[in-house]
């Protein structure tokens, strides 16, 4: 919702010229023109449809599990729905409530006031936050659990699935690099998995367990768009005319998730891997206010 009415406020709100333009007579811009609010109201919208995403396949393989018989795919779904659901808890519930502060900052001053919606939708989906349980328990769920469970089954299961969308994607010339990225990003986290796996204290090696539950979540949705831009491109090629501007805008923001966000988890990851103990190692004495 904020998304959607920040990027309506944006079409509709007049502020501003280019940069090069200096002439002060000239019309001022909708503010959807300047870049900046480009990059906000495009951020909103590779986190808010990448969760939406997320959450559509994960329901997709409960209805899958309740309706077939084969105890070998049923326990391959399990697998899968175990090492996800931390993160689908996770992921939307911090990154679209950053969605939420950018639509907020779309709107400028208004967008902090109860004329305006989107203050009300960010206090709202800040509650996602609280329900879903404390962080820290999510994250060393999936890095002292979820990831090594069974002898990596879960991990390796999915690891298959998003191998299989890369071999489907690898056929497209324009998703070549974001295979790649995404080959990468996947190894990275299996070191960090088996670098962490190396230590003889569970309490330091869990201590990030935060910060590599949000760099696997943008990971997976990576994989995501990375699914939706295959069927964007199909759609492109294929699709109704009248489609083709939500086509582009599909992979308008792939391309711009494997730009902007996919690379952060690398000094993330590479962090939790080398067992940094700066916060670990903090006694409660250093919290001493001014």
């Amino acid at each position: 919702g904020g998304y959607l009415y920040s990027l309506d406020y944006a079409r509709n709100r007049p502020q501003g010229r280019h940069p090069g333009n200096k002439d002060p007579q000239s019309p001022q811009l909708m503010i959807v023109e300047h870049a900046d609010v480009k990059r906000m109201l495009m951020t909103q919208k590779a986190f808010v449809e990448g969760a939406q995403s997320l959450i559509f396949y994960a329901s997709e393989l409960i209805d899958i599990q309740k309706t077939i018989t084969d105890q070998q795919e049923i326990h391959r779904i399990e697998l899968l729905l175990e090492i996800l659901t931390p993160i689908c808890k996770s992921w939307p519930s911090e990154f679209c409530l950053e969605a939420n502060k950018l639509a907020i900052q779309v709107l400028g001053g208004y967008g902090y006031t109860r004329e305006f919606p989107v203050e009300r939708l960010y206090r709202d989906n800040r509650l996602n936050h609280i329900h879903e349980g404390t962080w820290a328990i999510h994250g060393i769920d999936i890095l002292g659990r979820k990831v090594r469970m069974q002898g990596g089954a879960a991990l390796k299961a999915l690891h298959a699935e998003v191998i299989g969308t890369i071999h489907t994607a690898e056929q497209y010339r324009e998703l070549v690099s974001h295979c790649d990225q995404l080959t990468d990003a996947m190894q990275l986290v299996e070191n960090t998995v088996a670098a962490v796996g190396q230590s003889e204290d569970a309490s330091l090696a869990l201590a990030n367990a935060t910060i590599f539950l949000d760099s696997m979540g943008h990971v997976v949705i990576a994989w995501m768009w990375l699914k939706q831009a295959v069927a964007a491109l199909d759609g492109l090629a294929n699709g109704n005319s009248a489609d083709q501007p939500f086509y582009a805008g599909k992979l308008a923001a792939c391309n711009f998730f494997y730009r902007y966000e996919l690379p952060k988890i690398k000094a993330d990851l590479d962090l939790v891997a080398s067992l940094d103990a700066t916060c670990f190692d903090l006694a409660t004495e250093h919290f001493i206010g001014n």
